[in-house]
């Protein structure tokens, strides 16, 4: 399910941002430990990430205008 970030505040965003790579690390680390089952949930906070990162250039080009 895709998440519409287009609708947080600038400081949500990077708050959202920073779970998220939080989200990653600990997963990246269970996965090196073997303790991971769904390897498929870093590809999906991957893509969470890119979309935060999407969403909060457009609102940082949209802010300079």
């Amino acid at each position: 399910m895709k998440n519409n970030y287009r609708d947080l505040s600038i400081n949500e965003l990077n708050a959202e941002e920073s779970k998220l790579r939080s989200e990653l690390f600990n997963l990246t680390f269970q996965n090196k430990v073997g303790q991971l089952s769904d390897t498929s949930r870093i590809r999906i906070v991957k893509k969470n990430i890119a979309r935060v990162k999407t969403a909060l250039k457009e609102k940082m080009a949209g802010a300079k205008e």
